[in-house]
């Protein structure tokens, strides 16, 4: 990586590697949640190294992708090679310069939902193999079965790798560039990047807990008691 925050090709294939293994956990294996984005940035953060920067932009995503549930076949951004790209533009930009955390979370999120739609093609392979497989498979072929596992398996870790892989070579340099001529002052950077964040989280959580009794209450009492806990910590 260059004095600029750049990522060679060399520097960007062991995250490829790490948004394949972790795009493979949203779905297929092995659902360890290890693909959420609190843990999938800060893993691209360490890669880096410097893994404080990844954990940063693993909280923001996190108070995002709060704002969806992922409930079987519905479409929904996949977070775990989008997080790695994410931690990984933010933590390689040193001494983390104003417009770092908005320009990188910007990022993440389109390759989030470039990586969502991924999974939707992927589903439509994955079923027009198993449709020329059917015959086999009701006949209880065990090399069916397991071939279309292996499939699956393979063509997912592919998909991953390749979202991460390109996302990184289209916003490693892009980033670099739009923070050269970057004019807001950091503080403010940050803190619109992490209100938006904070907003739509609070918007899902009381979407999900509005219908539980005092709920209004117990939410605003939450919100004091981590607000005075942020202020004497």
């Amino acid at each position: 990586m260059n004095d600029v925050g750049m990522m060679s090709l060399i520097d960007l294939l062991p995250i490829a590697v790490l948004g394949a293994l972790l795009g493979m956990d949203v779905v297929t294996f092995p659902q360890a949640m290890i693909s959420r984005p609190i843990v999938a940035a800060t893993a691209a953060g360490a890669f880096i190294g410097n893994a404080p920067g990844g954990l940063v932009m693993g909280v923001v995503l996190e108070l995002i992708a709060l704002e969806m549930l992922p409930f079987g076949a519905s479409r929904y951004p996949e977070w775990g090679s989008a997080s790695v790209v994410g931690g990984s533009l933010f933590a390689a930009q040193e001494g983390d310069p104003a417009g770092a955390l908005p320009v990188s979370l910007v990022a993440a999120l389109c390759a989030a939902t470039l990586s969502g739609w991924s999974m939707v093609r992927l589903r439509r392979m994955n079923a027009a193999h198993a449709a020329r497989e059917r015959d086999a498979l009701a006949n209880g072929s065990q090399r069916a079965v397991v071939g279309l596992q292996l499939f699956g398996l393979t063509a997912d870790f592919a998909r991953g790798g390749f979202v991460t892989l390109v996302a990184m070579l289209v916003f490693s340099p892009l980033v670099v560039a739009v923070l050269r001529s970057w004019e807001t002052d950091a503080a403010i950077s940050r803190a619109v990047a992490t209100g938006i964040a904070v907003a739509i989280s609070a918007s899902a959580v009381w979407r999900v807990f509005h219908g539980v009794a005092h709920a209004r209450v117990l939410f605003i009492a939450g919100l004091a008691a981590g607000a005075v806990i942020l202020v004497r910590g």
